[in-house]
């Protein structure tokens, strides 16, 4: 029809959430910090006092939308299983940079771990970075 239909005016992720999205079974291709900020969220010895709830569907933009709308962060981090994949598998240009547009729109935060993801310059078409996205507080920690 060519039409939109705005289902949320003014969208505003939550400031904190209780979800956390990753792919626990590349554990063990993460780098340490990865594996703290996991653990943190499994366990409850954490500012909540219980653990975070794991939700994983393994598409980015059902696991993004959800976090959006109830709270959350959204990991794919870099591994080393391939040395195309240290810098991480999700392309810049057209993954993580629109998304994260969004989710700053909304009041959330985008990074690869170190670099705000609006502020990564691309050097070719298909630049892939890491990428944490979701909830400020959450990303913060």
């Amino acid at each position: 029809m060519g039409e939109f239909l705005l289902s949320h005016p003014d969208i505003r992720i939550p400031e904190t959430g209780t979800i956390y999205s990753v792919n626990e079974s590349y554990w063990n291709y993460w780098d340490e910090p990865t594996r703290e900020i996991v653990s943190y969220f499994k366990s409850a010895d954490n500012h909540r006092g219980q653990p975070y709830n794991l939700r994983y569907i393994g598409s980015l933009v059902a696991d993004f939308h959800r976090n959006l709308l109830t709270g959350g962060i959204f990991m794919y981090p870099a591994d080393s299983r391939d040395p195309k994949k240290t810098r991480g598998k999700l392309r810049l240009l057209c993954e993580a940079a629109p998304l994260a547009l969004v989710v700053e729109a909304a009041g959330g935060m985008a990074t690869d771990g170190k670099t705000r993801i609006l502020e990564i310059e691309p050097h070719q078409l298909h630049d892939r970075v890491p990428l944490f996205i979701g909830s400020p507080k959450m990303w913060e920690k």
